[in-house]
């Protein structure tokens, strides 16, 4: 017995699979009568066309955890897979720092507040892992008075 249309209509209304849909093997004449989507609705109604049970896996857990780690949370010592180099390759913190420290030395170049002399011994010592931050490199352009005033050093 070919049902093709009853239990597509049915799959449409309950906005599942046509693959989920179960009907009752006794009342088959009757859901054959069913050609409109008004009779499938009413068999619905009477529990003779239903929904397979399925055994899906629910997503709250997973959503609540996201939340959780959008937050920050969740990133305890038990959490960390791969060593530090790993998860931050120490090349990729190289290149940061450094760039952050020419670009600042460019800039003191550009303004006049260093001589080409200073701005390649500093560069130098930078390129050489010599300085910790930008912060560093203006604790020690400051503590050895390289910093150009009004055409003095």
């Amino acid at each position: 017995m070919e049902l093709k249309l009853q239990k597509k209509l049915a799959a449409s209304i309950l906005k599942i699979s046509k693959k989920k849909i179960k009907f009752d093997s006794e009342s088959l004449s009757q859901i054959k009568d069913a050609i409109t989507r008004n009779d499938i609705k009413s068999l619905i109604g009477k529990k003779i066309i239903s929904k397979k049970d399925t055994n899906e896996q629910s997503r709250s857990r997973a959503r609540k955890k996201i939340i959780q780690k959008r937050k920050g949370r969740r990133r305890g010592r038990g959490s960390i897979k791969g060593t530090k180099n790993s998860r931050f390759p120490k090349k990729k913190e190289w290149t940061r720092k450094i760039r952050v420290q020419r670009e600042f030395l460019n800039s003191l170049k550009q303004k006049g507040l260093i001589d080409s002399k200073t701005h390649r011994s500093v560069y130098m010592k930078a390129k050489g892992g010599f300085f910790r931050s930008r912060r560093h490199i203006k604790m020690f352009i400051e503590e050895r008075n390289l910093i150009i005033k009004h055409g003095k050093k």
